[in-house]
């Protein structure tokens, strides 16, 4: 494996594209409502987002213990210049977003719920991947992600917009906060041995995975009961139906969760490509709705 392949991957681009997704849902929400209209301030919160996604990634493995190799194999030598490469790129990428914090201020964009959601994401991503913190080791690392792929960035998107909040960004994100939840909780099984091993304190290690299991699918139902419940709340429901598009994958995730349980052979990829499907198309489909209504 090329050190510029291993870099790419450490980059974590599966996150980084669904950071691109959650920002667009919340310009789409933004422009459903008639109030998305400045281009600059889409990019410049675009480019903030996924930089700060980049940084998090490769400064968690920056971090890492000595005694958790990076890669399999791996050399002292090579692990030096992954190090380094990570520690290199991870600063240009924070440089680049306090740039864009300026050009933000700059622009006149930057009132205080947006100034204060821009500090909580930038908070949040330091917690998750830098001691003494260090959530991503704390079990707590998998709910921080969600909170700030979900929540934090469709609501800077949305902010950088309009400048104020609105309910209906609220009734987006909360059910896709426990999708997200839900999300990470399985990307944590494959990894579950080797967490064991080194330690490592995620979330499906500080509950154990008889509670996981449980707990995963109680996520994901209380997300789609949640879409269910919108309308009851006010809430259009022609912009809300396209998500139940992806429960039946859904359910298939479930029901894959639960033949794990009970003995079966787990295929962790197919798992994990499931549960990247069920997240991301559900993104996607909230997000295309309402930027096309």
């Amino acid at each position: 494996m090329s050190r510029l392949k291993t870099l790419f991957e450490f980059s974590r681009p599966l996150r980084l594209a669904l950071a691109a997704l959650t920002y667009l849902l919340g310009m789409g929400i933004a422009r459903y409502l008639g109030r998305a209209q400045n281009v600059a301030a889409f990019w410049l919160g675009l480019g903030w987002a996924l930089l700060i996604f980049l940084a998090l990634d490769l400064l968690t493995a920056y971090f890492r213990p000595p005694n958790e190799p990076l890669i399999e194999d791996e050399t002292p030598a090579r692990r030096n210049w992954l190090r380094a490469a990570f520690f290199q790129v991870s600063v240009a990428a924070l440089g680049a977003v306090a740039v864009l914090t300026v050009l933000m201020l700059r622009a006149g964009l930057l009132n205080p719920p947006t100034v204060l959601f821009l500090v909580l994401a930038f908070l949040a991503a330091l917690a998750y991947a830098l001691p003494p913190l260090r959530l991503v080791n704390s079990g707590f690392g998998e709910l921080t992600l969600a909170i700030l792929l979900v929540n934090l960035l469709p609501a800077l998107a949305f902010l950088l917009q309009t400048g104020e909040f609105h309910r209906l960004l609220a009734m987006v994100t909360f059910p896709l906060t426990a999708l997200a939840l839900a999300f990470f909780l399985v990307l944590d099984f494959p990894a579950y041995a080797a967490d064991a091993k080194y330690r490592r304190r995620t979330l499906l290690t500080r509950i154990g995975w008889q509670r996981a299991i449980p707990l995963h699918h109680i996520l994901v139902l209380t997300a789609y009961l949640l879409f269910a419940a919108a309308p009851l709340l006010g809430f259009p429901w022609a912009v809300i139906w396209p998500v139940f598009l992806t429960f039946p994958f859904a359910l298939l995730q479930i029901f894959w969760m639960r033949h794990i349980a009970l003995g079966g052979a787990p295929n962790w990829k197919f798992l994990t490509i499931l549960a990247s499907s069920v997240i991301g198309l559900t993104i996607y489909s909230l997000m295309l709705t309402f930027w096309t209504r």
